[in-house]
């Protein structure tokens, strides 16, 4: 196994590139830590296959570095970079047998018969395929045929890395989850350095313990599921972790006050509560506008009339079963709130309120941090 670190990395497509718009990949600085799970979450073209392919050797980047274990592997071929790939669509040999398929890879380097077998046992018995090893390869489920294809990148002791490729894309959606369950425990048994491809934050969150999220190119958030949710670091994060994903809404900065405060966040005619921290932060930002952002399994949704509470019109309710979601409207804006499955359904005029700690501040789309650290390093950036 090994830790990747993607070093000023790149790729375009095109010939002579003039911003940043014509690079499939922007520069980016990213590692993977060895032994990790890892997750690259995105939408379809923001890059997620092309970065995998660089890593895999399938495509060489326009700049910058891939580096296994701090070792330059720009040049090597992809069969000599030790690197296991599953791909999308099953990648097996159909006229051989599953033990055949899952030998193959062991046999092509040499390995002792007798370790074949060994190994060939231990990963089937792991992937529940001890009973399918005698049959033809051709004659398998969709599922089947994936798990064979995983397990030719298991029964190496020493690869590098796994890099999966929405590899259960072509899966019947019941067997998905007890996949994705299997893949966890693949890892948590053999260690290996895992980096798996999806745009289905379920899969990712499922089988990651940290998630890259990739926008237009760029990795804009890497965190654990839980940070992805409560702490999203761009306003992407934010709309497409969730379900449904963060109300945002657009407000101003109010800075010149008559009775001499330290100024106040406006949406319309309402007052969002924000702390002095923030305020002073946004102002030495040099920022007029700013968006707001909080999940809706963080708005509140009040029996009756609060102080703190905005007076809004329910749109429509959405039963769910468990939960219901709440559509309404705030200021002619469209917002959602997620209500429990024995809360009452409002109808008409209904006021909500939006707890501070869980309203999120961003400017051009990235979160105002408010750590010392973040500060600092953005002061050393500027100078």
């Amino acid at each position: 196994m090994a830790s990747i670190t993607l070093n000023a990395l790149a790729h375009t497509y095109t010939e002579n590139p003039t911003s940043p718009e014509d690079y499939a990949i922007r520069e980016m600085t990213h590692v993977w830590e060895q032994g990790g799970a890892f997750a690259l979450l995105g939408p379809s073209g923001c890059g997620k296959s092309t970065l995998l392919n660089i890593i895999s050797g399938l495509l060489e980047p326009s700049k910058g570095e891939v580096l296994f274990d701090g070792k330059r592997v720009n040049e090597l071929k992809p069969e000599e970079r030790n690197i296991a790939q599953v791909f999308q669509f099953p990648v097996v040999y159909d006229t051989m047998t599953v033990y055949d398929n899952l030998a193959f890879p062991l046999r092509n380097i040499g390995v002792p018969e007798y370790k074949v077998k060994s190994k060939v046992h231990e990963v089937a018995e792991i992937l529940e395929l001890s009973d399918q090893l005698k049959r033809k390869a051709k004659g398998l489920s969709a599922d089947q045929k994936q798990k064979v294809s995983m397990g030719r990148g298991l029964v190496r002791d020493n690869v590098s890395a796994i890099l999966f490729d929405e590899p259960l894309t072509v899966i019947d959606p019941q067997l998905k989850w007890k996949l994705r369950r299997k893949l966890k425990q693949i890892h948590e048994q053999f260690n290996i350095t895992m980096v798996y491809v999806t745009h289905d934050q379920l899969e990712a969150s499922t089988f990651a313990d940290k998630i890259a999220v990739m926008y237009n190119g760029q990795i804009v958030q890497f965190g654990t599921p839980r940070e992805l949710f409560e702490n999203p670091a761009h306003t992407f994060v934010g709309y497409f972790i969730g379900s449904p994903g963060m109300n945002f809404f657009e407000a101003k900065l109010q800075t010149e006050l008559n009775n001499g405060a330290n100024g106040q966040i406006v949406f319309g005619e309402h007052v969002i509560a924000t702390n002095d921290a923030m305020l002073n932060r946004l102002k030495a930002m040099g920022a007029s506008k700013v968006t707001l952002g909080i999940r809706p399994e963080f708005v509140h949704v009040w029996d009756g009339k609060n102080d703190d509470a905005f007076p809004v019109e329910v749109d429509y309710v959405e039963d769910l079963g468990t939960y219901k979601i709440l559509s309404f409207l705030f200021h002619g804006q469209v917002m959602k709130a997620r209500l429990s499955e024995d809360q009452q359904i409002p109808s008409g005029q209904v006021y909500v309120s939006f707890p501070e700690q869980w309203t999120k501040v961003y400017v051009d789309d990235y979160l105002v941090d408010l750590s010392v650290s973040a500060i600092d390093k953005e002061t050393d950036h500027a100078n």
